[in-house]
């Protein structure tokens, strides 16, 4: 399971706008088994129950026009599901990207002190050993 809205970059709760915790939904519902089971289900109920007298006989006319119009929305659903993933995509990319640049300068000045340190280092080996013209390591 993906743990991204544990991750402290992507927005979640009440940060988030109305669309995008209802594209959130939408994913989390329609994008998933428990949603094609359901679906299942009730096609074969509603084909049981018309079977013949029922309010919509076969071949089913509103049953394929609910379809129909289920599949032209789901088109779009979709997409605002896809354009929500790569949001949060994006955030996490910025988020390291901004984390990966803080290493970056901590990681020079750590490669400065480290040579600020090896100088004084050979300089006070120097001193110790009494070798006054000894020259300076860069």
């Amino acid at each position: 399971m993906a743990q991204w809205h544990k991750h402290p970059a992507v927005r979640t709760g009440s940060r988030l706008t109305f669309g995008e915790r209802a594209a959130d939904a939408m994913r989390n519902s329609m994008g998933s088994w428990p949603f094609v089971i359901g679906s299942l289900v009730f096609l074969t109920v509603w084909m049981g129950y018309n079977r013949g007298q029922g309010f919509d006989p076969y071949p089913f006319i509103l049953l394929n026009l609910v379809l129909s119009c289920l599949a032209a929305m789901q088109g779009a659903i979709l997409l605002i599901a896809a354009k929500r993933a790569d949001q949060i995509s994006s955030e996490l990319a910025e988020h390291t990207f901004r984390i990966d640049q803080e290493n970056l300068k901590l990681t020079k000045e750590i490669m400065n002190l480290t040579k600020e340190v090896h100088q004084l280092t050979v300089e006070v080996h120097a001193h110790m050993a009494g070798g006054a013209n000894v020259p300076p390591v860069h």
